[in-house]
């Protein structure tokens, strides 16, 4: 997954962004849903924008508002009213709650690592290794995951540049890598694994995230030797990639004994922090 589409989480409420223009743009719906707590943010949101243009001047704020499309609920995408860090601040004056200020240290800090990581990106994959750390991870787990999200990234480039730009399709080329490789698509994977929400990566011991990256990896390269386009040939590509993976997890049981496809999860391991989270695979995106 590319910097476009990124979730970041607010006091355990997840708020959806997209980078667009330069700049970070957050969810409105998602934010009002943080700081009302309203069972319906959306009714919220549209009286709150009557109450701003009738008694505030809100006209000039509102052409500033962007209709984008973010991932939804039912796993579409779907426009919905987003707005930059300034237009937020400007937003959030206007709702009544305890949580506004906290939320406005949070937002301003969002969007200023987003400024130091687009000068330095070396910055995003230590903060990343940070929050891993934080979180209680083993070094080499670590080491394991961050290779892990690159070589993801690296095949979604290379989907990209063969025609599969649409965000459903790289969520099945993903199953069919997932279930040539262990059997299982993500969604009854992280079933297997006893997990809801979480993403399923961060939840995987260290021999399956190496099967993960096998893959990955083996899908980019078939598909860049056989020079395959667009979403059928792709997904071809996808099957025999996760097919060597999976042959050689196969292989290693066999040889020791032992299963690779775990039922081990990080929940229980986890101290529960106020900081950003790392981004979203595809398939924890799309189930």
């Amino acid at each position: 997954m590319t910097d476009k589409d990124r979730l970041v989480v607010f006091e355990d409420k997840k708020i959806r962004r997209i980078f667009h223009n330069d700049e970070w743009y957050f969810s409105i719906i998602d934010i009002i849903e943080v700081l009302t707590k309203s069972p319906n943010p959306r009714r919220y949101w549209s009286d709150l924008k009557m109450q701003l243009t009738e008694t505030e001047g809100f006209v000039q704020l509102y052409g500033k508002i962007v209709r984008l499309k973010l991932l939804a609920s039912d796993g579409k995408m779907r426009e919905t009213d987003t707005a930059n860090t300034e237009t937020v601040f400007r937003i959030i004056q206007s709702i009544p709650s305890p949580k506004a200020e906290p939320f406005k240290r949070w937002l301003a800090r969002v969007g200023y690592e987003r400024i130091q990581e687009i000068e330095d990106p070396e910055l995003a994959t230590k903060r990343t290794r940070a929050i891993y750390k934080a979180k209680g991870y083993s070094d080499g787990w670590i080491e394991k995951r961050m290779r892990g999200i690159a070589i993801r990234e690296e095949l979604t480039d290379e989907w990209d540049n063969r025609g599969v730009r649409i965000q459903r399709e790289y969520a099945i080329l993903t199953a069919e890598i997932s279930k040539a490789t262990f059997g299982m698509t993500p969604s009854e994977y992280k079933e297997h694994k006893g997990l809801q929400k979480e993403n399923l990566r961060d939840h995987m011991t260290g021999l399956e995230l190496i099967f993960s990256m096998l893959g990955e990896a083996a899908t980019k390269e078939i598909a860049v030797s056989q020079n395959a386009q667009g979403f059928d040939e792709n997904k071809i590509a996808a099957k025999t990639g996760g097919k060597i993976a999976g042959d050689a997890r196969l292989q290693l049981e066999q040889e020791s004994g032992k299963p690779i496809i775990s039922k081990e999860n990080y929940l229980n391991n986890q101290p529960s922090i106020d900081i950003d989270t790392p981004a979203l695979d595809f398939e924890d995106e799309f189930e």
